[in-house]
């Protein structure tokens, strides 16, 4: 092996290096900055002028929010329930008339005796980054306690943040879910993507007019 060839090689090392300790450096840095906002719902409670409670869509079995999901809404119907806000923003992604989370989200939350005016459904929350832009800027809120699992609330909390908004979060995590180590590893890229993101800000793929969470969320309806 020549010179050429064994600088070549090391030269690639010390890249991959240096890549991988960004990632993980990035990484620690988004659950450093975010954790001591994470709340249990006890703590959510003594929270004073909540603007809203942000749920967080995770897929959908047909006309049933999938076990991921329905955790996540189980947690956001008892923190409403509880009186950490009287409003709620179902946001996930209804891009098709074939998949539509939100509408699902919804319905789950009505049979539950959450009332559909205090609903607000965010049909372009296409990813957390989407989602936490739109709840500051066409939702008009400015404080918010997010729902999610806890692999994802650091990262939710990081972008909320780093949009203007007061952000905290409420774990909703009382199982194992399938694939947890693929969500686990992916969750490490999804923080550097938006750590980056967060840097340029990018517009979401929708805004629209705005719709104040402080009013009523049937203005939301489609259907």
């Amino acid at each position: 092996m020549n010179k050429i060839v064994k600088r070549i090689i090391i030269s690639m090392m010390i890249l991959l290096v240096v890549v991988l300790i960004t990632l993980l450096g990035v990484n620690f840095f988004v659950v450093a900055k975010t954790k001591s906002k994470i709340l249990t719902e006890e703590q959510a409670k003594e929270l004073e002028d909540v603007d809203c409670i942000l749920v967080l869509g995770a897929g959908i079995w047909g006309e049933r929010p999938s076990p991921m999901l329905e955790d996540r809404l189980l947690q956001g119907i008892s923190l409403y329930q509880n009186g950490v806000s009287h409003k709620i923003i179902m946001s996930g992604d209804h891009g098709s008339d074939n998949y539509d989370e939100v509408n699902v989200m919804k319905r789950y939350a009505t049979e539950r005796n959450v009332k559909s005016e205090d609903i607000f459904m965010d049909h372009a929350g296409f990813s957390t980054y989407d989602s936490m832009y739109r709840a500051k800027d066409v939702f008009e809120a400015k404080k918010i306690v997010i729902v999610t699992q806890k692999y994802h609330i650091y990262r939710a909390i990081y972008v909320a943040e780093q949009l203007g908004l007061e952000a905290y979060g409420v774990n909703s995590d009382p199982q194992t879910y399938a694939g947890q180590n693929m969500l686990e590893l992916r969750e490490v890229l999804a923080r550097d993507k938006d750590w980056f993101k967060c840097i340029i800000k990018p517009k979401p793929t929708y805004l629209g007019e705005t719709i104040p969470v402080s009013g009523n969320g049937d203005a939301t309806n489609d259907k």
